[in-house]
Order: C-alpha cells, then sequence, then structure tokens
C-alpha cells in the first residue's frame, strides 16, 4: 500500500485511510522508522476493511461509468451483458454478478492469448490458463504448469498485465523466486523491477467487486 508519513509536534501515533485508499500515519518527531510499520502492521486489517469499503463507494456500477481494462476504456450502458465497441451493457438487476460474468470471459480471452503468444515466442510450456476470483495475487502457477490469473487482472495496463504473465511463464521452469527465475524474466522483460513497483501500487483494484 502507499503510505505517506507526516511527523510534527504530536506525542502519538495517528492513522487515516483518505477517500481514494491513501493511507496517511502522523507521527511525532524522532519516531523510528520500525516503529512506524510496526504501527502499520498492527492495524493492517483494519487499513485493508476500509480502503475495500472507500473503492467500492467509488466503483459504483452506474450508466455512464468509465472503467479502463487493460488500458482502453469502456463506458457501462444499460442493456443485455455482453461488451463491444467500447461498451459494457449490464441489465438493470444484478449488476455485479453480470459485470463479474463479463470480466472473467474477458480476462480468460485475453490472458490466454497472451500467455500463448509468449509461449510460443520464448518456447515455454504449460497445461492450459484459468481466471479466478483471488484477491491476494494476480497470477499463479501450479506445478503442473496450470496457469491461474485473478479476473481483476483486466483492470492492469496491457504492460502490466504481460509482466504478470510473464512473471508464471518463468515459473514453469522455476518454481521459485531465485536469481535464476529473476534472470529469466529480465530475459524477455529488461524493465522487470519497474512493473513490479508499478504493480505494487495497484493492490487497490483487489477490492473491486
Amino acid at each position: 500500500m502507499d503510505v505517506t508519513v507526516i511527523c510534527s509536534k504530536r506525542k502519538t501515533l495517528s492513522l487515516r485511510v483518505g477517500c481514494h485508499g491513501e493511507v496517511l500515519v502522523r507521527a511525532p518527531y524522532r519516531t523510528g522508522e520500525q516503529q512506524i510499520r510496526d504501527f502499520i502492521a498492527r492495524h493492517e486489517e483494519w487499513i485493508a476493511a476500509r480502503i475495500s469499503e472507500c473503492l467500492r463507494e467509488q466503483f459504483q456500477i452506474e450508466d455512464g461509468l468509465i472503467v479502463s481494462l487493460f488500458g482502453k476504456k469502456y463506458v457501462i450502458q444499460n442493456g443485455r451483458a455482453r461488451m463491444e465497441d467500447g461498451l459494457i451493457f449490464l441489465p438493470c438487476e444484478n449488476r455485479e454478478k453480470a459485470l463479474i460474468r463479463l470480466l472473467k470471459k474477458f480476462a480468460l480471452n485475453y490472458m490466454t492469448s497472451e500467455v500463448r503468444r509468449l509461449a510460443e515466442r520464448y518456447g515455454f510450456r504449460y497445461e492450459g490458463v484459468q481466471i479466478s476470483s483471488a484477491r491476494g495475487r494476480w497470477g499463479s502457477c501450479g506445478k503442473q504448469g496450470k496457469i491461474t490469473f485473478s479476473f481483476r487482472i483486466v483492470f492492469l495496463t496491457e504492460e502490466l498485465a504481460r509482466y504478470v504473465a510473464v512473471h508464471e511463464l518463468c515459473h514453469t521452469r522455476h518454481f521459485n523466486h531465485s536469481a535464476d527465475f529473476w534472470r529469466e524474466v529480465g530475459g524477455i522483460l529488461p524493465d522487470y523491477q519497474t512493473c513490479r513497483n508499478r504493480l505494487k501500487s495497484c493492490g487497490t483494484y483487489m477490492n473491486r467487486l
């Protein structure tokens, strides 16, 4: 999570989550970094719950809402559930469930194509792609080579989604995060560290839907 720390003439630590999910810690002067980290860790569950609440308040599935999927803008409209020409049509009732179904299908089609393209280009072998509702991770790779992505990966840009795909494909050869694994990733994406850092700031997307 992105945390801003402000030190001032005060006696205690305080914590606030803003309306856009930003986290603000106010601390007395001379408060140690580890003390602040421990304070945040003690309140981690509350912070996560508050961020989720804030994002749900923002993400009201109404006509006219603009949603960015893999970096492309889509506008929500009323109608039979479908996606076409930059529009997402949703019925009046059970909109969230309808949207999740559409996004899962979209994520499966997109990531299957992306993984296939990368595997063919770099010689990876895998056992298939599937989509889950996971909130804790963007993707995972089973020991048999089955790759799973959270449907919420649709909220990432194409560049970051590609990084996640490369990351999981590299796990088909290195089932760990060893130096060899990161060399494999770097051989495909030399700027992977930039993508990795940017991905950390996207964790709040996991609280959408």
